[in-house]
């Protein structure tokens, strides 16, 4: 990666966990952290549920890591500070 793509995009602070909607339904959902460190947004989620807790997460996970270019490094989105230096 070039040094000027490091100074212009920062790792994304994304967060997966499992829902248990209903007994035995799990659900894998993606979390993205906002501007404050309390506020996070739903980005992505399972649209069927897993019967098995384990499941959930695997597919979550592999979600998350698909939604990095380069896995060295992970998900990446640019600053939004015109100096390029790192937000969060």
């Amino acid at each position: 990666m070039a040094d000027d793509l490091k100074q212009t995009e920062h790792l994304r602070r994304i967060s997966a966990h499992v829902d248990e909607r209903d007994p035995g339904q799990f659900f894998w959902v993606l979390m993205e952290r906002g501007e404050y460190a309390s506020q996070w947004k739903e980005i992505d989620a399972a649209k069927e549920p897993f019967d098995m807790w384990l499941n959930a997460l695997q597919v979550g996970m592999w979600a998350l890591e698909s939604m990095s270019d380069d896995n060295r490094i992970g998900p990446r989105a640019r600053d939004s500070k015109e100096d390029g230096s790192q937000v969060g």
